[in-house]
C-alpha cells in the first residue's frame, strides 16, 4: 500500500511521513521479538557466569514426535531480590527447610560444607529459587558419602549458578516437577553428576558445566541421567516404570565423565537433548556420548568429541517396548573412534536423519540409513 501511495503525487506529504514513522516502529519492534526468542546454538558451551535463565522452550518441528514442552511460565529469575540471604551451612539448611513458593535463597560466596535437601514444594506461577555466584560451593566432602543436594519430592524449584562436588552423587531430583537445574558447575564426584528419576517430569537441565564423574565407580560415572534401570524399579518406583517424561536438557558441557555423557533409560519418554557439548575421552566404562532407551525423545544440535566406539547409541531394554520412535537430528559426530556415529541396536523406529555430521567413525556414519 505504501508503494501505491508514493506513485500518486496527490498525497499529502504528511500521511507519507506519518507512514514511514509507523513503518520504522513496526521493524524495531520485530527486530526486538526476534532477539527474545533467538535459540541456544548447537554445541554451545555455557560461559559459566550466574544469571542466565533465558533457555527457549522446546519447539519440536512436524517431522519429529509430539512432545509436551517443559513449562517456563513462571518466568526469568532475578537473583538480585532475595528473600532469604544465607552465608553459612546451618543458614542454607534452616532457609532449606523454612522455604516457601516465591521464595528467592541466594548464597554468598563461600564454602557450604555437608549434604542439603529440599523437600518443600513451589508451585508453577510461584517456584523456589536457591542460587548463588559460581563460588558459592555445596561440599559435601566425600564421593563415598551422600547427595551434595537432593531435590527430595520438592517441585517447581530453580537451583541456578553455584557449584557442586565432593559428594557420591551431585545433584538428584526424585519426584520433582517442573523445576529447572541451570548453570551450575558440578565435579569431583563419586558417581553421576545430575540425575532425574522417581517420576521426575517436564524439568529442565540447561547450561550446566558438567566434569570429573565416575570418582567411587567408574560405571556410574554419567554425567546426566535421567530415569532409573528396569532393575531398580521395584526400588525406586513400585515395580512400574520410571516414567521420567517430558525433561529438557540442553546447552550443557559434559567433559570428564567415565561413563555415557547423557544416558536416558527405558520408561522415559517424550524428552529433548539438544545443543549439548560432549568429551568422551575420560570414557573407560561405557561406549558412546549418549545412550538412549527411552522412547520418543529428539536428540539434535549436540556436538560430540573422542569416544571409545559410537557417538549415539539407541538400545532396547526389557519388555514394554522401549528404545523406539527416538530422532537424531543434525548433531555432530567427531568420533575419533573404532564404530560408528549413530548405532541403533536394533533399529525399530528410530530416525537418524541426514543432516547429522559425522567425522572420524571407523564403522562409518551409521548402522542404518539416513531419512530426511
Amino acid at each position: 500500500m505504501i508503494s501505491e501511495l508514493v506513485k500518486r503525487p496527490w498525497v499529502l506529504a504528511g500521511i507519507a511521513f506519518a507512514l514511514g514513522a509507523l513503518l520504522v516502529g513496526l521493524v524495531w519492534a520485530i527486530t526486538a521479538a526476534a532477539g527474545a526468542g533467538e535459540p541456544v546454538a548447537a554445541g554451545a558451551t555455557p560461559s559459566g557466569t550466574p544469571g542466565r535463565t533465558d533457555s527457549p522452550t522446546p519447539e519440536p518441528d512436524a517431522s519429529s514426535r509430539p512432545i509436551a514442552a517443559p513449562d517456563s511460565s513462571a518466568g526469568p529469575v532475578d537473583c538480585s531480590r532475595a528473600t532469604i540471604e544465607v552465608a553459612t551451612a546451618a543458614q542454607l539448611t534452616s532457609a532449606l527447610a523454612d522455604a516457601s513458593p516465591g521464595d528467592v535463597i541466594v548464597m554468598a560466596a563461600g564454602t557450604y560444607a555437608g549434604s542439603f535437601t529440599a523437600t518443600v514444594s513451589g508451585t508453577k506461577d510461584a517456584l523456589i529459587t536457591l542460587c548463588g555466584p559460581q563460588d558459592a560451593v555445596l561440599d559435601a566432602g566425600d564421593v563415598k558419602g551422600d547427595y551434595v543436594f537432593h531435590l527430595d519430592g520438592a517441585q517447581y524449584w530453580h537451583l541456578l549458578g553455584f557449584s557442586v562436588t565432593n559428594g557420591q552423587k551431585g545433584v538428584m531430583a526424585d519426584g520433582t516437577v517442573g523445576s529447572t537445574i541451570e548453570n551450575l558447575t558440578v565435579f569431583h564426584i563419586g558417581d553421576e553428576a545430575i540425575h532425574l528419576r522417581k517420576h521426575s517430569t517436564d524439568n529442565r537441565v540447561v547450561g550446566n558445566d558438567i566434569s570429573d564423574t565416575g570418582l567411587r565407580r567408574d560405571k556410574f560415572g554419567e554425567g546426566v541421567y535421567i530415569g532409573s534401570a528396569d532393575s531398580n524399579w521395584c526400588t525406586i518406583t513400585d515395580c512400574q516404570p520410571d516414567k521420567s517424561d517430558r525433561n529438557l536438557v540442553e546447552g550443557n558441557n559434559i567433559h570428564g565423565t567415565t561413563s555415557e555423557a547423557v544416558d536416558i533409560k527405558e520408561g522415559t519418554t517424550g524428552g529433548i537433548l539438544r545443543g549439548n557439548t560432549f568429551d568422551g575421552s575420560s570414557i573407560v566404562a561405557a561406549d558412546s556420548w549418549v545412550d538412549v532407551k527411552g522412547n520418543d525423545w529428539v536428540i539434535e544440535g549436540n556436538t560430540g568429541t573422542d569416544s571409545p566406539l559410537d557417538g549415539f547409541q539407541t538400545h532396547e531394554i526389557g519388555k514394554g517396548g522401549w528404545g523406539t520412535r527416538n530422532v537424531f537430528r543434525a548433531n555432530t559426530a567427531n568420533v575419533n573412534g573404532p564404530g560408528f556415529g549413530f548405532s541403533l541396536t536394533p533399529e525399530r523406529d528410530n530416525r537418524v536423519a541426514c543432516d547429522n555430521t559425522v567425522s572420524a567413525a571407523g564403522e562409518g556414519f551409521s548402522n542404518v540409513s539416513c531419512s530426511g
